[in-house]
């Protein structure tokens, strides 16, 4: 028995996952949903996918399953809640939420209605996390001491773009957006490795100059002056956390961390990954096992079946365990160094199983909260505060 699936919001980044959703075994169908009726329609005839939907009000009414919401970041908590509350299933971009009270009523509304709630946090399969993982359940890394972050992206990096995309004629309102209200990609590494939870954080901002204006406080709906934000948590391990959220930055950009324990450490520096401990000659260089060279999809049982020209997970790692993925999945598109399919994967599965995934919601807020309260220090300059838990959740079903 499978699912049926609305995708809520038909843009450029949903592109990468319809696919997904339409070839996996569990999915029964799939329709279609976007205020925009010229992108609904060139998307539907994209994808041969003829159930759509004018909007997300009506698409809570079918009888759909599940809604995977792909919006504009600063709608997807109340999405996801009126979701939840319509009896469906919800899979959402990140981020979960931009405030407390939005990220309070999501972890609400799955606790009251017993839905499946899944953060689509695109490095909890980041072949560094993986690995991290890895070592960390082995013990190797003994005690964790102090674990960094970081997400660079310059504005000149694209950024421009998809603030036009999701903001039209107002993108310098609704771009200007703290740092740090973004804080997932970097926060989840170091959280999903440790199970440890952020306790409290000081946390400063770099106040923008720049002449495009985005970050005049004037100008953006936040009253955001910060293009760069780096916070300091202390973690509910005893460990201490960095996170580094730029977005005014020198640098080619990257999704980066690193994990300090008193046995063993994992470390990256510029393009070069090694594992490290005390003894210089037991340095392990690991740029090769976790570059994203894609990965040959025959190792065992169904994956024997190649389905495309090339046969590989496409950008997958050799940490990624492209075993347990469907079949169909080979060759088809993948992103962020090969997250997307083990993502969509676990989703679905979690909706049949009836069992909750690894980025649930409980995780997902402690992904996202470290940064709504970092900002909230930086506004206040750096004073150190207390940081709310959710708590741990119900145990979680499949892994990577």
């Amino acid at each position: 028995m499978g699912i049926k699936v609305g995708v809520c919001g038909t843009g450029a980044f949903a592109r990468n996952f319809i696919p997904l959703f339409k070839v996996h075994p569990l999915v029964e169908g799939i329709v279609l949903c976007d205020l925009d009726a010229a992108k609904l329609a060139e998307r539907a005839e994209q994808f041969d996918i003829h159930d759509t939907c004018p909007s997300l009000d009506e698409l809570c009414q079918t009888d759909v399953d599940a809604i995977a919401v792909f919006t504009q970041n600063w709608l997807h908590g109340p999405q996801a809640v009126q979701a939840l509350r319509s009896g469906k299933h919800c899979y959402s971009a990140v981020p979960s939420a931009i405030t407390m009270d939005e990220i309070t009523e999501l972890v609400k509304a799955v606790e009251e209605t017993g839905q499946i709630y899944m953060i689509g946090e695109t490095s909890y399969y980041y072949p560094c996390a993986i690995y991290c993982r890895e070592r960390y359940a082995r013990g190797d890394f003994g005690q964790i001491v102090y674990g960094e972050g970081e997400y660079y992206h310059d504005w000149d990096h694209g950024l421009y773009d998809v603030a036009k995309w999701r903001g039209g004629d107002k993108w310098r309102e609704t771009g200007g957006s703290p740092p740090m209200l973004y804080p997932t990609h970097s926060v989840s590494m170091i959280v999903s490795v440790t199970g440890a939870h952020a306790e409290r954080v000081s946390c400063f901002g770099f106040v923008d100059h720049h002449e495009d204006g985005v970050y005049d406080p004037a100008v953006n709906m936040w009253g955001n002056p910060f293009s760069n934000q780096s916070a300091l948590f202390q973690m509910s391990d005893g460990s201490m956390m960095r996170i580094n959220e730029f977005r005014r930055i020198g640098h080619p950009g990257t999704v980066g961390m690193s994990l300090y324990g008193t046995q063993g450490s994992y470390e990256e520096q510029a393009n070069a990954k090694a594992w490290v401990t005390k003894n210089r000659d037991e340095t392990e260089d690991l740029s090769e096992l976790l570059a994203p060279v894609g990965v040959a999809a025959k190792p065992e049982g169904e994956m024997a079946a190649v389905t495309s020209a090339d046969g590989t997970h496409l950008g997958c790692s050799r940490v990624h365990d492209v075993g347990r993925l469907p079949k169909e999945y080979v060759g088809l598109p993948n992103g962020h160094l090969g997250s997307h399919q083990f993502l969509i994967d676990d989703f679905v599965t979690a909706c049949v199983a009836g069992a909750q995934p690894a980025n649930n919601v409980w995780q997902a807020a402690r992904y996202l909260v470290p940064g709504l309260i970092a900002h909230e220090s930086a506004v206040r300059g750096g004073e150190l505060l207390e940081m709310p838990d959710f708590g741990d959740g119900p145990s979680t079903g499949k892994g990577e």
